[in-house]
């Protein structure tokens, strides 16, 4: 495995969940990472940690369903460190109107703005600086949503994500000759701020078994350790406990 010491890692969705263990565990590897997210607090939290262990972070607010922003943030990196090497495209939401029943055209609207345009808006900023170097990794973080449709997580979400893997996909297709690869990595359920939208409440017991936080970082950086020749185009991450296996009310849709 390579070293990313040294390295610039641009990470959205910074401030909590996946997106906040990833930028630590890059940054305890040496990477410089510039955090991006909508919440100014949580980001600056993020950062005094990974200062406090002795990293580097910066810290650029971001909303990445605005493109205008996107790229003034991309050439801010561009212009400050000359370089790109990871980006961790991670920022996404869900609501709790989310089902053909109760669902309305807000939270089809905002969920894939963010979802899906906004993961667009990313890697389309990011693409110039990573094609002039000839090289750079894309993790976006996708969802066991984006590859099996189910009940749980919805309607906008489950299509956002899969238009999410399949964008990922044509990264490694046109650009794998400018050394550019991309991962979609499609968790199950990790125990984020997320489940805070669901309609039916999570147990304490249940999150608990679910993939934390914290395992996800790790991968995170397993993937950005990776050498330059090796791309791993899907990475699928459950709990071992899966209730997807195990079914349950909130898991089907009520029945007239």
């Amino acid at each position: 495995m390579r070293t990313i010491d040294g390295m610039v890692a641009w990470v959205t969705g910074a401030g909590s969940g996946i997106g906040r263990a990833g930028a630590e565990a890059l940054a305890g590897a040496g990477a410089k990472v510039v955090l991006s997210g909508r919440r100014v607090d949580a980001l600056e939290k993020t950062a005094a940690t990974i200062r406090d262990r002795g990293g580097e972070a910066i810290v650029e607010a971001l909303d990445v369903a605005d493109a205008q922003a996107v790229a003034a943030v991309a050439k801010r990196i561009a212009d400050r460190f000359g370089r790109l090497d990871i980006l961790v495209n991670n920022a996404g939401l869900n609501m709790a109107k989310r089902h053909w029943n109760d669902m309305d055209l807000e939270s089809w609207e905002k969920i894939v703005q963010v979802d899906l345009n906004g993961a667009f808006y990313v890697v389309h900023a990011a693409l110039p600086i990573m094609r002039a170097q000839k090289d750079g990794l894309i993790i976006n973080v996708a969802s066991m949503a984006g590859k099996r449709v189910g009940y749980v997580s919805g309607v906008p979400y489950t299509a956002a994500k899969h238009g999410l893997v399949a964008m990922n996909e044509t990264i490694n297709f046109e650009e794998c000759h400018n050394g550019i690869r991309a991962t979609a990595l499609s968790p199950g359920e990790v125990a984020t701020e997320i489940l805070e939208k669901r309609p039916v409440p999570v147990t304490e017991e249940a999150r608990a078994k679910m993939v934390q936080s914290e395992d996800m970082g790790e991968i995170i950086l397993f993937l950005a350790r990776q050498p330059k020749h090796v791309c791993i185009n899907e990475l699928l991450v459950t709990p071992t406990w899966n209730r997807g296996n195990f079914g349950g009310p909130d898991f089907f849709p009520k029945r007239d």
